[in-house]
């Protein structure tokens, strides 16, 4: 029986790609290298050209141009793994034409995908929605990306009269732990411009993210025995981080009090002792003089401890994680433009969402890729209530096969960057 969109989802959701921050390694985990084999002998049975796979776990792959014009290369990317949250053992479970009913998970029956919870699920009624069946994840993230991506290799090469330019396929590890492209070499890629397929509802471009850095804070005191705390002049390093948590969140700073374009400061970890204490921070912000205002103040309040207690250690290390995609993209807007047009020409309302984190075209972007996020179609991602609808996944392809014509007909003057051509 051929491959369909659906089939090869559900082939793809039953192998457990969970990343391990904890690894060292690029896969973080085995259960990658397992489905990027898989789609290495696909992509081979496909006919596509220079299928390769490296030694860090990037797959990538081409279609060749079918146009006569000397054309930009476009680069679409999905990642293989899932998120922290059970990825073995998943059972997906297809629930046509689904009536409208709320659907309970047979094997975690207190698990309730409820429309009136979740109201985007009313926008389903009728399509063939996908769940997992209540203890792990759908894996939709991004694995639906990755079946739209190969199902779109198979429809083009099976349509060579479908005009468009050089086409590259890369399909990446790790994303989940934030070391998706780290070490993706873009001039093995060679592309111009590039599409990731990691974001939600139908019709949805992403071209603004979040810059992020990371806060370490520590705190060292003066340990003493507790029974002479006193006179030996103990001064707890739990209670100083006491007192910085509690201005912040006096201040209202963290994500729990944001939503559409507001930054916040987030406590993501602390582990010590009364001698010394580590305090783990994510500062995010659409902007960047509102990130830099962020790290301001948390140096301004490591400094008031500093000078409140002397005795004490305070030390502040603030590192760059990723910077807002927008920055770069708004000095050429025609990526996101053949996006918003190719989503009209789907047969869908564009939705512009400014992405409340990263992606991988986030960094993409950064280093000279300008890759703006389009939308698989999945929902309530890194959680057992995950789905995703079929026609939304095939709304997504549409999307594609549409982007490349625009890009074949209007794209000969963007500029080149990594291309080899």
């Amino acid at each position: 029986m051929p491959d369909t969109l659906l089939t090869r989802f559900l082939r793809y959701v039953q192998i457990n790609t969970q990343s391990d921050s904890a690894s060292p390694t690029t896969p973080s985990s085995p259960g990658q290298w397992d489905l990027l084999r898989l789609l290495e002998a696909e992509l081979r049975a496909l006919g596509a050209s220079d299928v390769r796979l490296d030694e860090f776990g990037y797959l990538t792959a081409t279609v060749p141009a079918t146009s006569d014009k000397d054309l930009p290369t476009l680069a679409f990317l999905a990642h293989v793994d899932t998120a922290d949250f059970p990825g073995a053992g998943v059972k997906p479970i297809v629930h046509a034409k689904w009536d409208g009913a709320p659907i309970r998970l047979p094997d975690d029956p207190a698990q309730v995908l409820d429309p009136e919870r979740y109201p985007e699920l009313k926008t389903a009624v009728g399509k063939d929605v996908v769940t997992a069946s209540g203890r792990t994840l759908l894996g939709a993230d991004d694995k639906a990306g990755v079946a739209i991506l190969m199902t779109l290799v198979e429809h083009l090469l099976a349509h060579p009269e479908i005009k468009h330019g050089p086409l590259r396929f890369c399909f990446n590890p790790d994303e989940e732990i934030g070391r998706g492209v780290e070490k993706l070499d873009l001039k093995t890629l060679g592309a111009d411009a590039a599409y990731t397929l990691d974001g939600e509802y139908p019709g949805e471009v992403n071209w603004e993210t979040f810059s992020g850095d990371s806060a370490v804070v520590t705190i060292e005191g003066v340990s003493t025995h507790p029974g002479w705390a006193k006179p030996h002049g103990m001064v707890n390093a739990l209670h100083l981080a006491a007192k910085l948590l509690a201005v912040l969140d006096a201040e209202r700073a963290g994500p729990e009090h944001a939503d559409g374009r507001q930054g916040f400061t987030h406590i993501t970890g602390m582990n010590g002792s009364a001698a010394r204490v580590e305090l783990r921070f994510i500062l995010r912000d659409f902007d960047l003089d509102g990130l830099a205002a962020r790290g301001a103040r948390l140096r301004q309040l490591c400094s008031g401890l500093q000078a409140a207690e002397p005795r004490a250690r305070v030390q502040l290390q603030i590192t760059p994680t990723y910077r807002n995609m927008g920055e770069w993209l708004k000095r050429d807007m025609r990526p996101v433009d053949f996006a918003l047009e190719a989503v009209r020409a789907a047969g869908l309302e564009p939705r512009v969402i400014p992405v409340r984190g990263g992606t991988d075209g986030s960094r993409l972007t950064e280093r000279g890729l300008p890759t703006p996020n389009l939308f698989d179609g999945g929902h309530n991602w890194h959680g057992p209530l995950e789905w995703v609808a079929v026609q939304d996944m095939e709304a997504a392809l549409r999307t594609c096969v549409e982007l490349v014509q625009i890009w074949e007909q209007r794209g000969e003057a963007f500029p080149r960057t990594f291309s080899r051509r």
